[in-house]
């Protein structure tokens, strides 16, 4: 089990918003499979909660740049999504789990609005962690966004605003929805959710199995 996963720390967002307790997993497991339905992973209960309606096979990673677990697992997260077959689509939302990694939300929803992530994703973890950069406070994310060549009042403008606090609100609601209790954690399709697996390389091919079984039933 990776027993370093961050775990989340309830907090009262916009309105008072709070994450319920997780979803139990589902039963009825194939012998021949490789990953144990409730072990390696479960599933969500409910028809399919997906995060956009696209229609290719979706796989989510919900994470925080303040996790340094997840930033342990940013290098093998992006081994996996350009690893994933044509007809699955990955996707990153973030977690505001507590008041601390609130910051960090609105940055990745604003550095998504301005077009920036896949330049900025493992450079904020590598600056942040690697290179101890003070990067906690919406004001000192906008110093590293700068650097990298974003306007810095736009950056702060849409990290601000209401239409990104609503974003987290709906977010943090579908992620609760979810079960998920720690980062990070990967989502496939709306419909099962990782759970007790033991080491980064496990995680990445329980997300390619689960991935290729949706795509094949699709």
């Amino acid at each position: 089990m990776l027993k370093h996963l961050s775990r989340v720390r309830l907090f009262a967002l916009v309105g008072g918003l709070l994450l319920a307790t997780a979803c139990s997993a589902g039963s009825g497991q194939d012998p021949s499979a490789p990953y144990t339905d409730g072990v390696e992973y479960a599933t969500i209960p409910g028809p399919a909660q997906r995060y956009s309606p696209e229609g290719k096979v979706e796989v989510v990673e919900v994470f925080s740049y303040g996790c340094i677990h997840c930033d342990h697992f940013a290098p093998y997260a992006e081994k996996l999504r350009q690893a994933l077959p044509k007809g699955v689509v990955f996707k990153l939302v973030p977690a505001p789990f507590s008041a601390e990694w609130l910051p960090f939300a609105r940055a990745f929803y604003a550095a998504k609005k301005l077009g920036v992530v896949d330049k900025t994703h493992l450079e904020l973890f590598k600056e942040k962690f690697d290179q101890h950069y003070p990067m906690n406070t919406l004001d000192e994310l906008a110093d590293f966004y700068a650097r990298e060549g974003v306007n810095r009042d736009e950056f702060l403008r849409i990290a601000t605003s209401d239409a990104v606090t609503q974003q987290m609100k709906s977010d943090l609601a579908l992620i609760q929805k979810w079960g998920v209790t720690g980062t990070p954690t990967i989502v496939v399709d709306g419909k099962y959710r990782s759970a007790d697996v033991h080491n980064y390389d496990q995680l990445v091919a329980l997300t390619q199995w689960l991935a290729k079984r949706e795509l094949s039933a699709k």
